[in-house]
């Protein structure tokens, strides 16, 4: 579920912009939470950081769009907002309130929807999954982006990550279960890849940041099925 603030003074932008929100719910598979306002100074009242999104508009009559975010900034950091203007050089000030975008009126639903996927990227990106592991000197902190691949060697864990190579103990099976997300996939009894990093598939290996990776027999269709839908989803 995507938080969203949705502060308008025109009320037929507003119904065109819930609108637009509904048709990406539908497009992407999506799900937002809409809160509507008509003025800069109705969202500042009483702000908490409960919003993912803000789309504010910049010219309102009570409170501007750019004096209420520089409010919201005060008390949140993290919330991504996006401009909504006819004005542009008003918006160029947004990167004062570290503003994600603007978006010009009129509003075309595939700047719109253009603007809606970059910020649904940026959350994510600070969603970033990490995981913990064991290491000879105690626990070490793993970004999940930054494992290429995970092999099991000598009954011990290799983590193969952007920065080296990390020895640790434990199961392929509970690394598997911890970073469970379509990322990451199980080519053998002792190799989970990233398929981020996957540059190929020849003959019985998949190609890892440019290292071979050996795929069991029974696990190469799958393998080929789940890296088609990966791209295909990456791609939207």
């Amino acid at each position: 579920m995507v938080r969203i603030a949705l502060v308008e003074d025109d009320a037929a932008y507003r119904g065109q912009l819930q609108q637009f929100l509904a048709r990406y719910e539908q497009e992407h598979g999506e799900s937002f939470q809409v809160r509507l306002f008509s003025d800069g100074d109705e969202i500042v009242e009483g702000y908490t950081a409960r919003y993912d999104i803000i789309l504010m508009d910049i010219e309102m009559p009570v409170m501007d769009g750019m004096s209420a975010a520089e409010r919201i900034r005060q008390v949140d950091e993290e919330v991504v907002i996006i401009f909504l203007t006819n004005m542009p050089q008003f918006a160029m000030k947004g990167y004062t309130v570290d503003a994600l975008d603007y978006v010009l009126k009129p509003v075309s639903y595939f700047s719109f929807s253009q603007r809606i996927q970059r910020a649904i990227a940026r959350l994510r990106k600070r969603a970033e999954k990490y995981i913990m592991v064991s290491v000879k000197s105690g626990m070490q902190k793993l970004r999940a982006s930054q494992i290429t691949w995970v092999e099991v060697q000598n009954h011990d864990l290799i983590y193969h990550t952007l920065s080296g190579d990390i020895e640790s103990r434990g199961a392929l099976n509970e690394v598997e279960s911890a970073l469970e997300e379509p990322g990451f996939f199980r080519v053998s009894k002792c190799s989970l890849v990233n398929m981020e990093y996957v540059d190929g598939v020849s003959g019985s290996d998949v190609i890892v940041a440019g290292m071979p990776v050996q795929v069991s027999r029974a696990r190469k269709k799958p393998l080929l099925d789940a890296l088609n839908n990966y791209i295909n989803e990456v791609s939207k």
